[in-house]
């Protein structure tokens, strides 16, 4: 299935997760410079279920914005586990939102040894729930990595709303994803 389908159907998932709800989301996106929180304000079924996006493309806008240790945005030119949760927790906590959803990585060309297509994703709840996942998307292509990334922000996204509703309780889980 392509990046495109795949978006397609997680919209239409995370849609129908949130319908009937009021759960508000905020987005910090470092890589995707965006394109998530512009997916769901374009979706009339999702739109109103976001509160805010935080682009935070720069080091600084990390720090200044979301609150990003700046030893942790250092390591690994901000593309780091820690530095997901970081963004997660710093939307959360600069946002009316319920859920908040980062991401960051190296989406190409290649620069200084990086790992294309590395991209950490991390969702954040008030109810106390962290996930951070780490996926492999490989060296596929700037765009396509982009997709892959958005994809996957959208199945946590829902996965995140499904848990809070069967199992609200505080957790924490780190997963890897390789494609």
């Amino acid at each position: 299935m392509s990046a495109q389908r795949e978006i397609e159907r997680l919209s239409a998932r995370l849609a129908n997760v949130l319908a009937g709800t009021r759960l508000r989301w905020a987005t910090a996106e470092s890589c995707t410079g965006g394109q998530l929180a512009a997916l769901m304000a374009r979706d009339s079924a999702l739109g109103s279920h976001l509160e805010r996006g935080f682009i935070v493309y720069s080091m600084e806008a990390k720090y200044e914005l979301l609150g990003v240790d700046r030893s942790d945005a250092r390591r690994c030119d901000a593309v780091n586990p820690d530095v997901a949760e970081a963004m997660a927790s710093g939307a959360l906590a600069q946002s009316h939102a319920d859920f908040s959803i980062a991401l960051t990585g190296f989406c190409g060309p290649q620069q200084a040894g990086e790992e294309v297509g590395l991209v950490y994703l991390a969702c954040a709840a008030r109810a106390g729930r962290r996930v951070v996942q780490e996926c492999h998307f490989g060296d596929i292509g700037r765009g396509v990595v982009l997709d892959h990334a958005v994809a996957a922000a959208l199945a946590l996204m829902s996965e995140a709303v499904e848990a809070q509703r069967t199992t609200p309780v505080l957790f924490a889980a780190h997963r890897t994803l390789r494609m």
